[in-house]
């Protein structure tokens, strides 16, 4: 009966000191986890890339005196066939604004030709070898993905022929011709520091006199060669530098 009686007296004594004891223990404290807001993407900074894809240069042939002056027209083209090559560029990213320069190197296989009109049986021929863009970019950015216009200078590497009976009887010599480019492109990032992109270019070609000679070497006539070309790639770029801006 005594052990029974003081069990009991020391389950009230250790009830009666169970809220002085949790008193004084410190409070709990609660630590919110922070909230991490999307990744954003910045487009800032060096890039380079390859590229690839096709296109038509439109192609008019016209007779001319050795002066330039017009004659008759010879007829017109399409040339067409692939493109790859390679570009290099820097960006800058202000509130989803972006702004770059960027130079574009490709071979061209551009290739077509037409009936003479003014000498029946003659082809009249035309080649792109080659063709650079040097131009200024503005676009704006929703993330990883960029929509961009451009616009600069071009220089085409072209080449002209013309035929009878399948062979070559006239040449004009290669000429590199400047003139200029607009275009336009969406770009998405996939991956850090890489994406992939799809751009039209027009290409305003100059004019250019080509006098053509004979294998031989003499005189055979005097052309205005004129026409632009169209253009479009699929381009993939890496680009140097952290490709997020993590925000808290």
């Amino acid at each position: 009966m005594r052990k029974i009686w003081l069990g009991t007296v020391g389950l009230v004594a250790l009830g009666m000191a169970a809220p002085a004891l949790a008193a004084d223990l410190p409070a709990q404290t609660y630590t919110k986890a922070p909230v991490m807001l999307p990744a954003l993407y910045d487009w800032s900074g060096w890039y380079v890339g390859i590229n690839g894809g096709g296109g038509t240069e439109h192609r008019c042939f016209d007779s001319t005196t050795t002066a330039g002056t017009f004659i008759a027209s010879d007829g017109c083209h399409n040339a067409s066939g692939g493109v790859a090559g390679g570009q290099l560029g820097y960006r800058w990213e202000f509130n989803s604004w972006v702004v770059g320069v960027e130079s574009q190197g490709d071979w061209a296989g551009l290739s077509g030709s037409n009936a003479s009109i003014l000498v029946p049986g003659d082809l009249n021929r035309s080649r792109m070898d080659a063709f650079g863009l040097f131009t200024g970019q503005v676009g704006y950015a929703w993330n990883t993905t960029l929509f961009y216009v451009k616009g600069g200078a071009a220089v085409v590497a072209d080449r002209n022929d013309i035929l009878a009976g399948g062979t070559v009887v006239a040449t004009a010599p290669g000429d590199n011709r400047w003139g200029g480019t607009v275009g336009a492109g969406v770009e998405y990032s996939f991956y850090p520091n890489w994406s992939v992109a799809v751009e039209y270019d027009h290409i305003f070609i100059g004019n250019n006199l080509s006098t053509f000679t004979t294998p031989a070497g003499t005189f055979f006539g005097t052309d205005r060669i004129r026409g632009d070309a169209d253009l479009i790639m699929a381009r993939i770029n890496y680009r140097f530098g952290g490709p997020v801006i993590p925000k808290y």
